[in-house]
């Protein structure tokens, strides 16, 4: 594992061009890049370090000696091939919702719970959390330790680029349409994206929540190993890279907003902007190209005992995706 032969599965989308560039600017110990796609990519070209690298298709036999699978292609696509990879002998680190809560995967922050990334045990898969659930709990994480967190409300704004190129794609189309007069006629989200702001991500379930919302609620508790009650609403809004979250806590000892900003900037991966009387404060242009979490807006909640508002933004490509993954390689080698 010291020198990797690295495969990269879904290595044509937004993640997988993004897992590459990571790869490259970290200076990962990459033995082999091995960048695997669909048949549909197969045979176009990728530039990594200087070379080019020619996509092959992803299938079962295309893991034979691969130490180490970054995934991101969808969750049938890791069903179908991580097992695959780990008959191979590869450790995968899986980006997708595949196994994330089933018991015996791991799912990991590296400046959350790190001690679990020795635990793939002999599925060979550690699961990436949720791009919404990874940024919360990078700040939540200080904050328990500290204050012990009994109780989370969340409202997150999520960039288009979270659900793919071809969101991207529909954003820059319907603005433009919706700037001469058309409908904004939409193919990849539920509503008109332009101009607008979308409540629903993912499939709405049995309780009218979405996906989304659960899975933020579920990967919370998995990841921080404490029962925190957590709602959340999930809206997608006209941006295309980072998100940002709204968040209300209520704590079981009293925090102030100074030492609640005095805790963040000192935490591993987390970077405070918070000057009210200056006008600073993350934003998601701010966040986007940056590998930390940013946390400003700091206040009290006065409506509850113990409550503290924040706003934290973070690059979904990046921090949300194949930065976590790519930080929980570093760990794997090392």
């Amino acid at each position: 594992m010291q020198t990797p032969s690295v495969a990269i599965l879904g290595a044509t989308g937004l993640v997988g061009r993004t897992m590459a560039k990571i790869l490259e600017e970290r200076d990962f110990p990459v033995g082999e890049l091995r960048p695997l796609a669909s048949a549909r990519s197969a045979g176009t070209t990728m530039h990594f370090r200087g070379r080019e690298f020619t996509i092959q298709e992803a299938t079962p036999d295309a893991f034979r000696g691969v130490d180490l699978v970054l995934s991101s292609a969808g969750a049938s696509v890791s069903r179908a091939l991580l097992p695959a990879a780990a008959a191979h002998g590869a450790v995968s680190i899986d980006n997708t919702s595949a196994f994330r809560m089933e018991p015996d995967i791991p799912l990991v922050v590296p400046e959350v719970n790190p001690h679990r990334i020795s635990e793939y045990g002999e599925r060979r898969i550690i699961a990436n959390p949720n791009c919404s659930t990874i940024q919360l709990v990078v700040a939540l994480k200080p904050l328990h330790e500290a204050f012990g967190v009994k109780r989370v409300i969340t409202s997150t704004y999520q960039s288009v680029s979270g659900a793919g190129q071809a969101a991207v794609d529909e954003l820059r189309r319907t603005t433009g349409d919706v700037l001469a007069g058309g409908s904004g006629e939409t193919d990849v989200f539920p509503s008109t994206i332009a101009f607008n702001a979308v409540p629903h991500i993912d499939v709405f379930m049995p309780d009218d929540d979405t996906r989304e919302e659960w899975k933020m609620r579920v990967e919370t508790k998995k990841i921080m190993e404490a029962e925190i009650p957590l709602h959340a609403t999930c809206v997608r809004v006209p941006v295309l890279e980072a998100h940002s979250e709204a968040v209300w806590v209520e704590t079981e000892r009293p925090v102030s907003p100074r030492e609640a900003r005095g805790l963040w900037a000192s935490s591993p991966g987390l970077a405070v902007v918070d000057e009210p009387a200056t006008g600073r404060y993350p934003t998601a242009l701010d966040a986007a190209g940056r590998d930390e979490v940013l946390v400003g807006r700091v206040r009290v909640d006065p409506t509850i005992e113990n409550g503290l508002a924040f706003w934290v933004v973070a690059d979904n490509l990046r921090k949300g995706a194949a930065l976590n993954a790519i930080q929980i390689a570093e760990r794997l080698v090392s």
